[in-house]
C-alpha cells in the first residue's frame, strides 16, 4: 500500500518538515500559499495537510491514516467542510469567492475546522482578490486557507502578506524517471522525458504518445545526418523533419531534444555517464566525444539556443533549421 505522507516527504522534504512542525505543535497558519512548478504536488500536500486536521486515527502524531472516513471523503472529493475553488473558465470569479464566504458562514459540520483551497490563485480576477482578501483580513478560528500558484509575482501582495509561503522546488529528474520506470515506461524513454518536464502526468502523457517516440528517433538520424556531412543532413532534414515537426511547438521540442543530445555528449567528456538523455545511445555518443573538443561542443550548444531564440521571436522555421544546420557544420553564423 503506498504511504502519500512519505512519498510527499521524498519529493517535497523542506517544505514537509515546516508542515509537520506546524501540526504537531498545533501552530496551524489561517492561510498558507503553496508555490511551485506544475507537477510539484502543491494539490496533493494541501489534501494531505486536510487530511491530517481532519483525521480520526492519526499516527506519529500529525501522519493521516489515509483509511478512515474522513480521510477517504477528502481523498474522494466530497467532504462537506473542505471546498476546493479552481478556475472557472480562464479565471476565478468573484461569485466564486462570494460562495465560498456563505457557505463559510455556516457551522462546521462535523469537525469543527473549514478547510479551502484555491487552485491557481494567480488566475484570480481582480474583484475576486479582493473579495478573498477582505476574508482573509478577518480569519475565523479554526479555518485554514491553501492558495495555489505556480508564479506568487500574479497574486496580490496585500494577499501573500497574509499568507505563510512554502516553495515546493523542482522534482529531480533522477526521482521522476524512477516513478517512470515504475509505471513500466521503458529506460530509454524515461529517461529523455524526465529532462524535458518535471510533471508526472506530462511526463507520462509524452512517454506514451506515438508523435512524440517518431520526433525522437527523427532528431537522433537528424543528428547522425550532421556527422556525415556535406548535404545528407539537409536531405535529412527535408525528407524527415519538416513533414513530422509542422508547429512552432513542436520544432521547439526538436530542438530541445537536439540540446539534451549534446549534454549527453558533455557529461561523457567529464565522465558522468549515469544521467544520460539517451543512454541506448552510449556507444556511438562516447564514439562522438572523442572526436569533439569541449569549446566545439559549447560552440554547438548555443548555436542551438540561439535558433530557439530566433524560433520564439518567429523566424521562418525552415530556414532556421537550414541555418542551424550549417553552423553546426561549420559553415556560416546565424544572418
Amino acid at each position: 500500500m503506498s504511504n502519500p505522507w512519505k512519498e510527499a516527504e521524498e519529493r517535497q522534504p523542506i517544505v514537509m518538515r515546516m508542515i509537520e512542525n506546524s501540526l504537531l505543535r498545533d501552530r496551524v497558519a489561517h492561510a498558507y500559499l503553496f508555490e511551485g512548478d506544475p507537477g510539484t504536488g502543491k494539490k496533493a500536500t494541501a489534501l494531505l495537510f486536510a487530511k491530517s486536521l481532519f483525521c480520526l486515527q492519526l499516527s506519529e502524531g500529525c501522519k493521516p491514516c489515509e483509511a478512515c472516513i474522513n480521510c477517504r471523503r477528502i481523498e474522494n472529493g466530497n467532504h462537506p467542510d473542505l471546498h476546493m475553488i479552481e478556475p472557472d473558465g480562464l479565471s476565478i470569479k468573484k461569485e466564486q469567492i462570494q460562495f465560498l464566504q456563505q457557505e463559510f458562514k455556516k457551522t462546521s459540520v462535523e469537525s469543527g475546522w473549514k478547510i479551502y483551497i484555491v487552485n491557481q490563485a494567480d488566475k484570480m480576477t481582480a474583484s475576486a482578490a479582493n473579495s478573498l482578501l477582505k476574508f482573509l483580513e478577518e480569519p475565523s478560528a479554526r479555518t485554514a486557507a491553501f492558495l495555489l500558484t505556480e508564479q506568487s509575482s500574479a497574486v496580490l501582495p496585500t494577499i501573500l502578506s497574509r499568507c505563510q509561503q512554502l516553495t515546493f522546488r523542482p522534482i529531480d529528474p533522477n526521482q521522476l524517471k524512477q516513478r517512470l520506470v515504475e509505471e513500466a515506461i521503458n529506460i530509454p524513454m524515461a529517461s529523455v522525458v524526465s529532462k524535458l518536464t518535471n510533471h508526472l502526468q506530462k511526463a507520462l502523457e509524452l512517454a506514451h504518445d506515438e508523435w512524440f517516440a517518431q520526433a525522437r528517433l527523427v532528431v537522433l538520424k537528424l543528428y547522425e545526418g550532421l556527422k556525415g556531412g556535406g548535404l545528407s543532413a539537409i536531405v535529412s532534414l527535408s525528407e524527415d523533419f519538416h513533414s513530422h515537426f509542422k508547429e512552432k511547438q513542436q520544432v521547439s521540442l526538436a530542438l530541445d531534444l537536439f540540446v539534451l543530445i549534446h549534454r549527453d555528449l558533455l557529461s561523457i567528456m567529464t565522465g558522468e555517464e549515469h544521467g544520460l538523455a539517451f543512454p541506448d545511445r552510449l556507444a556511438s555518443l562516447q564514439q562522438d566525444a572523442l572526436l569533439l573538443s569541449a569549446d566545439k561542443l559549447a560552440d554547438r550548444i548555443a548555436s542551438i539556443l540561439e535558433a530557439k531564440r530566433r524560433l520564439n521571436r518567429n523566424m521562418n522555421q525552415q530556414l532556421l533549421m537550414e541555418q542551424l544546420l550549417l553552423k553546426l557544420q561549420g559553415g556560416h553564423a546565424f544572418v
